[in-house]
Formats: structure tokens, C-alpha cells, sequence
């Protein structure tokens, strides 16, 4: 896997709002809007191509954030919030961690601030990955559709 980090364009955003995640993980289906677009392609979203497909995407700031654990203190400027997707039909095939390390280390070489995520509790493929990558527990939260995890991992 060779994969590079590449600004989200609207071929991408396109086929992003178009995957679909079998059950729990439809959670993460994405509804396509004029505000999804919008978001989609502020300059925070980075598409992840391997071999000219695209493979996955991320994105960094508040958009990287739960926004109901805003108004909780949860997210102090003192971490570089990063959120992470993956194409539906290469989850779960043992290549996350591999995917996950070149996103964190592509967001790292961006910043000096150590790196926070946020994750839905259900989703625990996700939470031990990321356990696997040095993040830990920080605090939980909840909405009207999910709990919420927030993690952090500082600089190795």
C-alpha cells in the first residue's frame, strides 16, 4: 500500500457521501446535502489515495469534532482533533492499522500538538485500533444517537 494524502475534491466528496456501512456501522452512512458538500470541501478534509483509488479520508479541526461535546469543555485548543474514514468494503480486512498509522503520521507532520479523536463507544474494531496506535481514554459523552469516546494520544 502506497498511500498519499491529496486535498478532497468533488469526484471524492461525491463517491464519500455514496458509501454505505452495514449495521452498527451505518451510523457513519453520511446524507448527501448542499451542508455535507459544503464540509466536505472547507480545506479540512484530505482524501487518502492508494494506486489512484480512493482508499479513505480524514480531516482535522472542528470538523474532526462531535459538536454537542463542544459546550461540555471537551475540546481544548491543546490538541489537534482528527477524524478519520475508511471505504466501506475495505473495513474490517486487517489493513486499518496500517491506514491509520500514514493518517496519523500525515496529520503529525502538520502539527506540534498532540492528536485527539473522537469515537462512537459502539464501535469498539475502532477503539482498539486506536489503543493499538498509543491513544487512550479520556472521557465519554452522550447525544440522542450515540455515546461518545474521546481518546488522545501525544507525540512519541
Amino acid at each position: 500500500m502506497t498511500f498519499q494524502a491529496v486535498p478532497m475534491t468533488v469526484d471524492q466528496a461525491t463517491a464519500v457521501l455514496k458509501w454505505t456501512y452495514p449495521p452498527p456501522y451505518d451510523f457513519y452512512n453520511m446524507e448527501t446535502s448542499e451542508e455535507a458538500y459544503a464540509e466536505l470541501l472547507d480545506g479540512s478534509y484530505q482524501a487518502v489515495i492508494d494506486q489512484a483509488q480512493l482508499v479513505g479520508f480524514f480531516c482535522t479541526g472542528r470538523s474532526a469534532q462531535v459538536p454537542p461535546g463542544r459546550p461540555l469543555g471537551l475540546y481544548a485548543d491543546d490538541y489537534l482533533d482528527i477524524g478519520l474514514g475508511r471505504q466501506p468494503k475495505l473495513t474490517g480486512q486487517g489493513t486499518g492499522f496500517t491506514f491509520c498509522s500514514f493518517v496519523l503520521d500525515t496529520a503529525k507532520s502538520q502539527t506540534s500538538l498532540p492528536l485527539r479523536l473522537t469515537v462512537a463507544t459502539f464501535n469498539e474494531r475502532a477503539i482498539h485500533l486506536y489503543e493499538q496506535l498509543g491513544f487512550r481514554r479520556q472521557s465519554t459523552f452522550s447525544t440522542a444517537h450515540a455515546t461518545f469516546l474521546i481518546m488522545t494520544q501525544f507525540h512519541a
